[in-house]
Order: structure tokens, then sequence, then C-alpha cells
């Protein structure tokens, strides 16, 4: 692992670069989100088909991690104004300015470079980006909300609850989305609760 971490490169792709690593974004995306908590029973093509939009976002970023050739991990975030319809409504409700609300998407990330400090080359590329931008007062993102229970839970599975209080996140009481997509070993797609957490800018 000594010689992956040597040779790791992080980026900031924005505008029309995004489209040029979609295939590889899709692909990370399939991998990582198909273990705990997410669970993610997905496709490659709803995953282009989703990653296109998202490219088209005004003011859209990606930060990329790269060993060699290989995309290991990366960060998507845009102006939660253009993911109001996915996400607006709680914000709404919540008497929220959706133009002032930056959405750190999703962080992927192999196992195998888990460890080496990217999980804050993430938020930091990702906040870098709604400064950059101007006119945000908060950054957002979401986690998907499991029981204890779970019969998929992983035993030794440590959440990032701590390492997200670390950045200056917290979780909003009553800010909650729900999206759906298939679980794995379920036949049809189901609502999951998703958590928002927030930091002020």
């Amino acid at each position: 692992m000594q010689t992956a971490k040597k040779k790791l490169d992080v980026r900031s792709v924005t505008g029309n670069g995004i489209y040029a690593i979609l295939p590889d974004l899709a692909r990370l995306r399939m991998v990582v989100f198909h273990d705990w908590p997410y669970l993610y029973d997905g496709t490659l093509e709803y995953e282009e088909q989703y990653l296109a939009k998202f490219a088209a976002a005004k003011g859209a970023v990606v930060i990329t991690a790269y060993d060699g050739d290989d995309m290991v991990g990366a960060s998507t975030a845009a102006p939660m104004i253009e993911h109001a319809g996915e996400f607006g409504e709680p914000f709404r409700k919540s008497g929220y300015d959706l133009s002032k609300i930056f959405y750190c998407g999703e962080s992927v990330l192999l196992k195998s470079h888990r460890g080496y400090g990217l999980g804050h080359a993430f938020f930091e590329g990702r906040e870098a980006q709604a400064y950059a931008l101007g006119g945000f007062s908060h950054s957002t993102f979401c986690r998907v909300v499991r029981p204890d229970d779970h019969p998929l839970k992983p035993s030794d599975y440590a959440p990032l609850d701590p390492f997200w209080a670390k950045r200056g996140y917290a979780p909003v009481e009553g800010l909650v989305a729900s999206y759906d997509w298939k679980d794995i070993g379920q036949d049809a797609e189901t609502p999951h609760a998703m958590q928002f957490w927030m930091k002020k800018l």
C-alpha cells in the first residue's frame, strides 16, 4: 500500500471535463455502493443516466483520486438548487433557501485505498468549490439510515459519524429525504430514508 500511497493523485474536475470521467465514476460507484450501508444493486445504464444529469448541473465538481491510471475514489458536489427535484422538499419545509445550500453528493472510495486522508481531501475540494462559486451559507450531505440490527450489517462496521463531526457537520433533526433504489437480494426498488447533515460555511 505504501507504493499506492505515493502514486495517489487528487484532482478537481469541473465543467465539460466531468463527462470524460463518467464511465470510470459509474463503475466505481457500482463497486462501492454494493457494500454496506447502501447495499445497492444497480445497473451501469442507470448510473450513466444519473451521472449525465449531474454533469450537466451548473457549478458541479468531482474530486477524484487516482492510483496511476485507475480511479480509486471520487466525490461529487453541486449547488442544491440543481438537485431540488430529488432533495429540495425537506429543505423548503424547514425554511432554507435552496440557492444558498451547497450539496456534497456521494463519496466512493475503494477499501484498498482508505486510511490515507482522502476523505478530508474530498470535503476540502468540494467546500473549496462552494467558496469559489460564492453565495452559499451551508454545505450539506445525506446518509442512508439503516437499522442497527440489519442482517447484512458487518460486525466490524465503523460509522463515519465521528469523522463528519470532526469536519464540522451535524445531523439536522427533521431534515430527511427519501430515495428509491434496489437493495441486494430484493426484486424491486424500495424507499430509503436519507438523513441530512449540515455545516455553516
